[in-house]
């Protein structure tokens, strides 16, 4: 226990205190003080107990390395527990302004460490799912290395540029670096003024991740070792080659052709006597095991003194992918494989008694291996490449390949003899922060500068092998044997040839000073800053090099604890912009009361916090439709014959017009929102919000005739509406000393409407993208499909391509007698962001044994099942999958799910309309955790050991949804998603 003697008159008194979490756990190395008296500090041990000197009715301040805060008065008692709820959690939106909920009036939601952190997750991107209210994240797809999620907040808002600002401690970075290990906050801003101090990048909401950064007398060391047993769920099931050869005579039959495969070929596939002639090959069960594995090793350190604290993170992790025979060759391998190793070291460094220093590394190496080249997108070849094609192998050991598909195309080949292609990535995140002070030229007045660099490069090596491929195919038969032969050979044997490249590069310059004041008169509150910020960044190509300036005043006032409200004004600048039109002003106002401190609610037992708040704001937006929009564009254009041969030379012709608006779009915000904790343990946050997108940039060709013989400018001329709201709930408390329950949900509703995007006039309303939804989907109607000739012969004529019985039959939604572009409708949701986004979770402990789960789903989302050969088959030489097979139409079955087969291009079936789109609505077990921390007296006989935790935590390991055949994040033709089962350990010392 840590404690101090009487420093000033009438602080006689000592204080035994107790500081825990909204679970009980102590907070450990967090500072307190006396209001009265801002020399009197000491700082709770590890068991969260601290002793103070204080007298009756002093305010003590609690400072928790989490960045919460609250206030308690002294009432008599020499022994106070102090619970750091829901009211004193942290609300940063960076540049070093901290508040917490309890006095903030923006709409900003967050998630603990110990929220997120059990997924087991390579970075924090993809440990968000569901945790965050208001924040949806969508899971993506590819190979380990590049499984990165996608991020929304409050839906889609606007026409382009949709995604929202993305920042690890206040500067825009990558967070595909960012380990979960290492955050201590994820900190979601969603309203005006919330995201106001960040110029044209937040309209779109912002995401901040809070590093985590040491602790006052306190020295802590941490393990954790995870150990992932991963595997491919829903990989497509394709047929095998007698299913796909009678798939293909049935296809030519239906396009009037004689069958492709004769019966003893037929046989042949079936019977598998030739495998080298008529191979049935698994492709997926040939280049791919059923089980990988991943690592993840973290290490940190993690305390400090008065003067300097620190947190040092090593973290390692590898992947080993799923290819099924990587080691077939000699000196290398072809396995998909992933290693990092991540290195941070966050400091805070107290110069003198008025001068501070925040210093923030993070360095990266990373390295990742994929057979083959990147290029040759083995997935895609999975889907394309039947099972009849060709055998791995030829019967002289040349790599399977015909005229059809070439040896390149062999997806075995692919894993085993292309070589290897490598990546190796190098990033280093610096970041440095100087606090001055300046109280003695007046109380409450301090200044401070930051410097942040970011430099992020990644080199690419090609190995790449050519290999000679062939194949054999039967050209005569006799006495039902094959008799005669035919030999198709192609590529090349070499040697194995290398070249590298810097693939990108990016590097981010952040320059900022300001200075703050900070202080109480009575019962008034000022919290203010006057800043500038100045960020440049760039990435290698041409035209990608942004500057941004902004200048910025924020003020916070507070009255008696309990009114407050917030004023930023803000003056930003963009190098995107045109010349002379690249300021804008952005200002914004909220205000909140805190209810609960109010007299007449001081009886209402089970209410501890009720707060309202309400906020208005203009946000400026820098999304540009193209480079260099305000000058004339030219592009190549006809020619003509020159000169003494009279030689063709190539001429230029006028392109797309120059702009004469030169306004920028535009965020106007509104949010009414309620915070409240009742019942000693149950918070509650509801959220209304909307949002008016103005001067968007679209098109003018809507508004302008053909005649005008030129392309169209841009102009400001699309408005978008988007609203809705949220509500959150937690739910944590200790029935007994023993027993510790908790849970909660959140629910996001988020609607959009297109008010205007300058539409060129259509042929009917319905075909109106207008007052329709953003990325709605619009396609034919289907009623069916054609029973015979005369059905077709008695419906309105179809025009995209020839029709036969079996093909989609379209409703006539003009009545016209045919149907073309003219009959499409609205269909479905869009397929880009659910509406809807809501997640809940449950847990349980007791007596060290406990578990957790997370629950995670999504509603009005529509998934548009276009994939090849999964749904879209046999087209342009690619294969059929068993569920299309077994669902097509025939003539003895009308009642099909999908239309005919055919091996043509057919324009009718194969577009957007409702029989291709499904329902892609899903709730997922985003992850779920048993585990157990071993007794402290059981510790205790260790001597070193503090904390033990061991767990078995499950990722993704069940979807509930429409689709089925494909996961409902993923169903194209690339990597299928991933679940896992992870073992760990978790030790502390």
């Amino acid at each position: 226990m840590l404690g101090i003697n009487s420093f000033a008159q009438g602080l006689a008194d000592n204080i035994v205190g107790e500081i825990v979490d909204k679970s009980g756990n102590p907070v450990s190395g967090a500072m307190i003080g006396v209001l009265s008296a801002p020399e009197i500090k000491v700082y709770s041990d590890s068991h969260g107990q601290f002793e103070i000197s204080a007298s009756q009715n002093d305010k003590l301040i609690v400072d928790a390395p989490d960045q919460s805060k609250k206030q308690v008065v002294v009432n008599g008692n020499k022994r106070i527990k102090i619970v750091m709820d829901h009211a004193s959690q942290p609300v940063n939106i960076g540049f070093g302004i901290k508040q917490t909920v309890g006095e903030s009036t923006m709409s900003v939601a967050s998630a603990a460490n110990s929220d997120f952190n059990n997924r087991s997750a390579k970075n924090i991107g993809n440990s968000l799912f569901g945790n965050v209210l208001g924040l949806t994240t969508l899971q993506g797809t590819g190979d380990y290395s590049s499984y990165e999620p996608t991020f929304y907040v409050r839906g889609l808002q606007t026409l382009a540029g949709k995604n929202p600002l993305v920042m690890v401690d206040g500067i825009e970075r990558n967070i595909s670096y960012i380990t979960p290990e290492e955050v201590e906050n994820v900190i979601v801003l969603k309203d005006a003024p919330a995201v106001a101090l960040y110029g044209y990048k937040g309209a779109n909401g912002a995401i901040n991740i809070i590093t985590k950064r040491g602790k006052y007398k306190s020295n802590e060391i941490n393990f954790s070792y995870d150990h992932a047993f991963n595997w491919e769920e829903r990989r497509p099931e394709f047929a095998d080659a007698y299913t796909y050869a009678n798939a293909m005579n049935e296809a030519f039959v239906n396009d009037g052709k004689s069958p492709k495969y004769s019966a003893l070929e037929l046989n042949a596939f079936q019977s598998g006597k030739y495998p080298y002639l008529y191979p049935n090959v698994d492709w997926i069960k040939e280049c791919f095991k059923d089980v990988g594995a991943s690592n993840i090793f973290n290490l940190s350190f993690r305390g400090g003194g008065t003067r300097m604290r620190y947190y040092t993170l090593i973290n390692l992790q590898d992947n080993q992918g799923f290819v099924a025979n990587p080691n077939m060759n000699d000196g290398y391998s072809t396995q998909n494989k992933y290693s990092k190793a991540n290195f941070r070291t966050n400091l805070d460094i107290d110069l003198t008694n008025t001068t501070k220093v925040l210093v923030n590394i993070d360095g990266t190496l990373l390295e990742t291996l994929r057979p083959g080249l990147s290029s040759d997108n083995l997935w895609d070849k999975i889907y394309t490449v039947p099972a009849a094609s060709f055998p791995i192998k030829t019967e002289s050991g040349l790599w399977g390949g015909n005229a059809t598909w070439d040896g390149y195309s062999n997806p075995v080949a692919l894993t085993e003899g292309r070589a290897y292609s490598k990546a190796h990535t190098r990033a280093l995140f610096a970041d440095l922060t100087l606090n001055q002070d300046l109280s003695a030229v007046t109380k409450g007045l301090s200044a401070w500068t930051r410097l942040a660099y970011d430099n992020i490069s990644a080199y690419w090596e090609n190995h790449t092998r050519e290999y000679q491929f062939g194949s054999d195919a039967v050209s005569e038969w006799t006495n039902g044997e094959p008799s005669a032969y035919s030999h198709y050979t192609g590529g090349k044997d070499g040697t194995m040839s290398s070249d590298s490249k810097l693939d990108w590069q990016n590097k981010n310059f952040n320059f900022g000073i300001g200075a703050n004041y900070d202080r109480t008169f009575g019962n008034h509150s000022i919290s203010s800053v006057l800043m500038w910020n100045y960020e440049y960044r760039n990435s290698n190509g041409q035209n990608n090099t942004w500057y941004r300036n902004s200048a910025s005043l924020y003020n916070h006032y507070g009255y008696k604890g309990k009114y407050y409200a917030d004023l930023s004004l803000t003056m930003a600048a963009s190098n995107k912009l045109a010349p002379g039109h690249r300021w804008a002003f952005s200002p914004t106002v909220s205000a909140a009361w805190v209810l609960s401190k109010e007299n007449f609610m001081k009886n209402i037992s089970f209410v501890d916090f009720l707060k309202l708040r309400a906020s208005w704001g203009i946000i400026n937006v820098d999304n540009i439709p193209a480079e260099g929009y305000w000058e004339q564009a030219f592009t190549g254009g006809n020619g003509y014959n020159l000169g003494g041969n009279y030689d063709w030379s190539s001429g230029w012709q006028e392109g797309r017009l120059a702009s004469t608006s030169f306004t920028n779009e535009k965020s106007y915000k509104y949010n009414l929102g309620l915070d409240a904790s009742l019942f000693k343990g149950l918070n509650v946050t509801l959220e209304g919000f909307y949002q008016r997108r103005s001067d968007i940039w679209v098109s003018a060709g809507g508004t302008n005739s053909a005649v005008l013989g030129a392309d169209s400018p841009y102009i400001n001329g699309g408005i978008v509406d988007n609203w809705g709201l949220e509500l959150g709930t937690d739910y944590t408390k200790s029935i007994t000393s023993d027993l510790l329950v908790n849970g909660g949900l959140n629910f996001t509703l988020s609607k959009n409407k297109i008010v205007d995007e300058r539409e060129e006039p259509r042929a009917y309303n319905y075909l109106r993208r207008t007052n329709n939804s953003v990325e709605q989907i619009y396609g034919l109607q289907a009623i069916g499909f054609f029973k015979d000739q005369a059905d077709i012969d008695n419906s309105p004529a179809q025009q995209f391509s020839q029709v036969k019985p079996g093909d989609i039959k379209y409703k006539d939604q003009n009545g016209d007698g045919v149907i073309n572009e003219n009959d499409e409708v609205k269909l479905g949701y869009n397929y880009v962001c659910p509406e809807i986004y809501y997640s809940f979770h449950i847990g349980m402990e007791y007596k060290g044994f406990g578990f957790n789960a997370m629950f995670q789903g999504v509603g009005n989302y529509t998934a548009v099942l276009n994939t090849k050969s999964m749904y879209w088959p046999l087209i342009n030489n690619t294969n059929i999958s068993n569920y299309y097979y077994e669902n097509r139409w025939t003539p003895e079955n009308t009642d099909a799910k999908f239309p005919r087969l055919t091996s043509e291009s057919n324009e009718n079936n194969f577009r957007t309309n409702s029989v291709w789109l499904e329902n892609r609505s899903f709730l997922k077990l985003r992850n779920v955790e048993l585990y157990y921390k071993f007794a402290n007296s059981l510790l205790a006989k260790t001597k070193y050991i503090k904390t033990a935790k061991v767990y078995v935590r499950g990722v993704d390991l069940l979807c509930f949804d429409h689709i089925k055949q494909s996961d409902p994040e993923q169903y194209g033709n690339n990597y299928p998603l991933t679940r896992s089962v992870v073992v760990g350990v978790a030790l502390g010392f």
